[in-house]
């Protein structure tokens, strides 16, 4: 069962809301540097999410205490911000919510700080590629196979899997 939208109003709310989230990433982004405790760039997604009318979407969520989810390096996903410092060569995730008239914007992204290693570049660059890839294939008509064979095509063609 999915959802079903009703009006422009509800696709104009979706948009907005993946937009807040869009542009709270970039500022998140520039804000990754070496030294950076993940904690601060808590606060500053929290401070742009209610800055822009919406309200964070994983605050409180299953008791996290977080707006955003910062994950260093290895750490799989949903890290916590914490009293965690960025240092030079990290790789850096941010998973971003935000909602605004009841639609939920919801973004990953991740950047290294500072200058990265080969190895860790390699990665950005074709888990890039990859989502491109798979974009090109998210067509009507088309399934979700065929999707997420094009991102594993284009990964397993950079040696990942």
């Amino acid at each position: 069962m999915g959802i079903i939208i009703k009006s422009d109003r509800e696709i104009a709310a979706m948009r907005q809301a993946g937009k807040i989230v869009a542009e709270i990433l970039a500022i998140l982004k520039q804000s990754i540097q070496p030294g950076v405790k993940t904690i601060e760039l808590d606060a500053i997604a929290e401070r742009e999410i209610k800055k822009r009318g919406a309200i964070p979407s994983f605050k409180g969520y299953h008791g996290y205490p977080g707006s955003v989810c910062v994950s260093i390096n290895d750490q799989i996903v949903h890290g916590i911000p914490g009293k965690r410092v960025i240092k030079k060569g990290d790789l850096v995730s941010l998973d971003l919510g935000a909602i605004i008239d009841g639609f939920h914007g919801d973004s990953a992204v991740s950047v290294v700080a500072g200058k990265g290693s080969a190895e860790v570049n390699k990665l950005i660059e074709t888990t890039h590629g990859a989502l491109n890839a798979g974009i090109a294939k998210a067509r009507a008509g088309l399934r979700l196979g065929d999707i997420s064979g094009a991102i594993q095509q284009y990964a397993e063609k950079d040696g990942y899997s």
